[in-house]
C-alpha cells in the first residue's frame, strides 16, 4: 500500500511541475506578444518614395512588431495597382542560396498568372539587392503584373536562434507571417523550390471552398500509406492518416490570428502566438521536419481547422519516385511541381531538373511554346530511365494549357489594336 502511495505521490509531483513548466513559457510568450504589441503602437512610420517606383517605410522594432516596411515597390499607373482587390498574395522565404531558385518560382508564377501579384518576400540581409536588382530588370510589360515587397527575417527576440535553426535555415519563418504581416487577410506560402505549372489564381480561388471552420489548406504528405513517414516514423502527433505537407500552404491569416487552438499543453485553447513557442519546448526533441511537424501537431488537435488540396497541387518526388502515385494529377496533370530534396540540382530526378531548368532559361516575352514547352519535351524524352521521368506527361499536361491559354491571349490582345 505505502508503494502504491509513493507512485501516486510521484505523479502527482510530475504532473505539477510539467504544468508548472507549461505555463512558465505560456507567460513568456505572453510577454512577448505584449511587447510586439506595445512596438506596434509606438513604432514611427516614415516613408519616402524613390525615383517615383521604390516605396521605403520604416520597419517595425524588436522581437515581432509590424513589418509591413521593408522595401515596397509599387509601380504608379500598373494595372497591379489599379486593381488591388484582385491580386493574390504570395509569400516566400528565402536564405542561404536560395535566391535563383526563388526568382524562378517567381517567374513561374508571373508568367502564367492573369491577374496581378503581390510577393512578399522575406529573405537575409545579405539578399535583398539581390532580388531589389533581379526584379527591377524584368520587362516593364511584366513589371506592371506585380509589386513585392521584401522583409527581413524576424523571430520573436526570446529562443530566436532556435527558431532560425529549426530544420532548414529560417524555414520556421513562415509559422510567424499571420504575426507579421498583420493587415493581409490571405496569403500563399510557398517553398522557394516551387514551380507554378498553371495560374496562381487557380489556388488562390481555393479560398472560397473554406468552410466557416477552415483557416488554411494543404495537402496530404503522401497518397500511400506503405511509403509514408509520419504514420511510420512520427514520435508526435501528426494530422490524419499520413500527415499533411506544409511546402504549399493557403492561409486565411485573420482567422489564425482570431482562433483558439485545442492542444495537449493546457486545459484551455490557445492563440496562435500563444501556442507557438510552448509547443517547440515540449516536442523539440521529437520532431524531424520543423516547422511542418509542428503543423500537423495543431491540426492532428484542430482537423477541423484544415481544408486538404489535391495531391496535384504539391506535386513531390515522392508522387512518381516509386511508381505514380498522385491520381489527381493522372487525371488532370501536375498543376504546382515541389522539387525538394534538392532535385533541381542533382541528378537524382531529372525530369524535375529539366522543367526548372526550361522556366528559368526561358526569355520573358518570347513565344512560351517553342522557347519553353518544346525544348521541355525534348530534355523530358531522356528522362524516361526514372519513374518519375515515365511520368513527366503530367508535367506537361496543364503546363500545355496554361501556355495555349496565354499564347489566345496574346494574340486577341494584337488583333485588338
Amino acid at each position: 500500500m505505502r508503494c502504491y502511495l509513493h507512485a501516486f505521490l510521484l505523479c502527482v509531483a510530475f504532473a505539477f511541475f510539467s504544468l508548472l513548466y507549461v505555463f512558465s513559457q505560456l507567460a513568456a510568450t505572453l510577454e512577448d506578444r505584449d511587447e510586439w504589441r506595445r512596438v506596434d503602437d509606438g513604432a514611427p512610420r516614415g516613408s519616402g518614395h524613390d525615383t517615383g517606383r521604390i516605396l521605403r517605410k520604416t520597419p517595425g522594432l524588436a522581437g515581432l512588431g509590424d513589418r509591413e516596411g521593408g522595401l515596397d515597390s509599387e509601380r504608379s499607373g500598373s494595372d497591379a495597382e489599379q486593381h488591388k482587390d484582385e491580386r493574390s498574395h504570395l509569400a516566400v522565404v528565402a536564405c542561404g542560396s536560395r535566391l535563383e531558385e526563388t526568382l524562378t518560382m517567381l517567374k513561374s508564377a508571373l508568367l502564367f498568372s492573369r491577374k496581378p501579384l503581390h510577393f512578399y518576400i522575406f529573405a537575409e540581409d545579405e539578399l535583398h539587392d539581390g532580388f531589389r536588382d533581379a526584379l527591377d530588370l524584368w520587362p516593364r510589360t511584366f513589371q506592371a503584373k506585380f509589386t513585392f515587397t521584401i522583409y527581413p527575417i524576424t523571430f520573436p527576440k526570446e529562443n530566436a536562434k532556435e527558431w532560425k535553426k529549426l530544420f532548414k535555415p529560417c524555414a520556421s519563418q513562415r509559422l510567424f507571417l499571420p504575426l507579421i504581416l498583420k493587415e493581409v487577410d490571405s496569403l500563399l506560402y510557398v517553398d522557394t523550390d516551387i514551380l507554378f505549372l498553371q495560374p496562381v489564381e487557380n489556388i488562390w480561388a481555393l479560398l472560397s471552398h473554406f468552410n466557416a471552420n477552415h483557416l488554411a489548406a494543404m495537402a496530404p504528405e503522401h497518397e500511400e500509406p506503405r511509403i509514408g513517414w509520419y504514420n511510420r516514423f512520427a514520435r508526435h502527433p501528426y494530422y490524419g492518416k499520413t500527415g499533411i505537407n506544409s511546402g504549399v500552404m493557403l492561409m486565411n491569416m485573420t482567422r489564425i490570428r482570431e482562433k483558439f487552438f485545442k492542444n495537449d499543453m493546457t486545459a484551455f485553447p490557445l492563440k496562435w502566438e500563444e501556442i507557438l513557442m510552448p509547443l517547440l519546448q515540449k516536442y523539440k526533441l521529437n520532431i524531424t521536419w520543423g516547422d511542418q511537424d509542428l503543423l500537423n501537431i495543431i491540426f492532428y488537435h484542430n482537423p477541423e481547422s484544415l481544408y486538404v488540396f489535391p495531391c496535384q497541387w504539391n506535386y513531390r518526388p515522392d508522387h512518381c519516385i516509386y511508381g505514380s502515385n498522385c491520381q489527381q494529377a493522372e487525371q488532370e496533370g501536375v498543376f504546382i511541381l515541389h522539387g525538394n530534396r534538392g532535385v533541381y540540382h542533382n541528378d537524382k530526378q531529372p525530369a524535375f531538373r529539366a522543367v526548372y531548368e526550361a522556366i528559368k532559361k526561358h526569355p520573358f516575352g518570347e513565344n512560351m511554346e517553342t522557347s519553353l514547352l518544346q525544348p521541355l519535351e525534348a530534355s523530358l524524352l531522356t528522362t524516361t530511365n526514372s519513374y518519375c521521368g515515365r511520368a513527366s506527361h503530367l508535367f506537361t499536361k496543364r503546363l500545355k494549357q496554361s501556355i495555349s491559354s496565354v499564347q489566345r491571349e496574346k494574340t486577341m490582345e494584337r488583333t485588338s489594336r
